[in-house]
């Protein structure tokens, strides 16, 4: 028996629809909902991506649909009409309607809802079903255009795609918030970062980025925090600066808000996503920043308090119309140790992160290159330099100023479609209290 590659199964895609007015087409799909009338019945069926309205009588359709409910897959015949009112504009008259899956029970959810109307935790519980609501699984097509924007600039742009290790010996972050597992008689740790191995990259290929999970052992139970992520990250070679990471980033976001309109335009419809227009991004430095909260800002000096991030995206919006503001300039003491410090004031480091609509979604700077200035700063910072040998290999051995940044996929895209919850953002979300579905 042989292969043949050149035969391949087709999912419906909408011009399948949309280039054959009048004509018959065949799709495999999901029955969604269905609206008995008196002389005929409204059907909608599911694709992979999208909804398709079509109309059943006997007159037309040979089948019956006789027990015909919600979750059934099926093959349908049917021929395509313009219909201003139907999904996408247009709607099948059917012709036929073969079952080829039944479920073995109904529904729990009110899946063909606009929105599920239940709680995020019934949401999540009962995930396998509730990513069949049309708002639900849009929320991570939108998700794959971010990804897809990404890297498709990141190409463009001479960065090499890498995928580095999730079972790591040592933590890129530092500090308590790291997982612990077995592994055969060593210990180790799930990976807070891609880092160490970011920054090893850039000896060879000068540039790289990775779209990958990043798990960090925090304790928190808020609409912004869960411990596994999709961190989406690069590390650029021979910089002047960290504000050129920062150009780089501001070049990205535009590139991929132009590439979701321009791809993901049904998926922005259905979530009535705010897709932001970029030109330049806003930046002041911590210490501006707390200076233009004034009394109402948090008392922390050596950080941003999440009230403190609202307070500033509202006054960049207010006075830059930008849904983005840069913050840089952090105090040098805080981790992390990788962070190179201001030639200008040694208390501050050549760290920022990017707020987006009230909320840090980047994490970001210029580091250390120098392999005495590295041991140095680990010292100041209490650590044992021998603890990261490997790591300092790459500093050892050479590498050109660089820099970069971590940007949090589903924070981002939970302030693309106004969410309240991070955890709605994730497919499967794993915080302090859920390790199921």
């Amino acid at each position: 028996m042989q292969i043949n590659p050149d035969i391949l199964k087709k999912e419906f895609v909408l011009s399948d629809a949309l280039e054959n007015i009048g004509k018959d087409i065949t799709l495999s799909c999901c029955v969604y909902k269905i609206r008995n009338m008196s002389e005929f019945s409204f059907i909608v069926v599911r694709t992979g991506r999208y909804l398709i309205q079509t109309i059943y009588s006997p007159e037309n359709c040979k089948d019956s649909i006789d027990g015909l409910k919600e979750g059934y897959f099926v093959n349908i015949t049917g021929t395509v009409t313009e219909n201003e009112k139907g999904y996408n504009g247009i709607e099948l008259l059917l012709k036929e309607i073969r079952l080829i899956s039944a479920p073995a029970e109904e529904y729990p959810l009110h899946v063909p809802n606009k929105r599920l109307g239940c709680t995020l935790d019934i949401n999540l519980n009962n995930r396998s079903v509730s990513l069949r609501n049309a708002y639900e699984r849009a929320i991570f097509k939108l998700q794959e255009g971010v990804c897809n924007g990404f890297r498709e600039f990141m190409l463009k742009e001479n960065f090499t795609e890498i995928h580095t290790p999730k079972i790591v010996a040592q933590g890129a972050e530092g500090g308590s918030n790291i997982f612990h597992l077995e592994y055969f008689d060593k210990p180790a740790f799930l990976n807070q970062s891609p880092q160490f191995y970011k920054q090893t990259a850039v000896a060879f290929f000068d540039r790289v980025f990775e779209i990958g999970p990043v798990y960090r052992a925090e304790k928190h139970a808020t609409s912004r925090h869960i411990n596994e992520y999709i961190g989406l990250d690069f590390e650029m070679g021979y910089i002047d600066s960290m504000y050129d990471v920062m150009a780089m980033e501001t070049a990205m976001l535009k590139y991929v808000m132009n590439y979701l309109k321009e791809n993901y335009a049904h998926e922005i419809e259905i979530l009535e996503a705010e897709i932001p227009v970029i030109d330049e991004i806003p930046c002041v430095t911590l210490l501006e920043a707390k200076e233009i909260l004034g009394n109402k800002g948090s008392k922390n000096k050596l950080d941003l308090e999440p009230e403190d991030e609202v307070a500033i995206c509202e006054y960049a919006k207010k006075e830059f119309n930008s849904d983005f503001i840069f913050v840089t300039h952090f105090p040098s003491s805080k981790p992390p140790f990788y962070a190179m410090n201001s030639k200008e004031d040694p208390r501050l480091a050549y760290k920022f992160d990017l707020l987006f609509r009230g909320l840090e979604i980047t994490s970001g700077g210029q580091r250390i290159h120098d392999y005495n200035e590295q041991l140095e700063k680990m010292k100041a910072q209490g650590l044992n330099p021998d603890d990261f040998k490997y790591y300092l290999e790459a500093h050892k051995y050479g590498l050109p100023p660089h820099g970069g940044l971590g940007i949090g996929l589903e924070r981002l895209v939970m302030k693309l479609i106004g969410a309240q919850n991070v955890r709605s953002c994730s497919m499967f979300p794993r915080d302090i209290n859920r390790l199921l579905p």
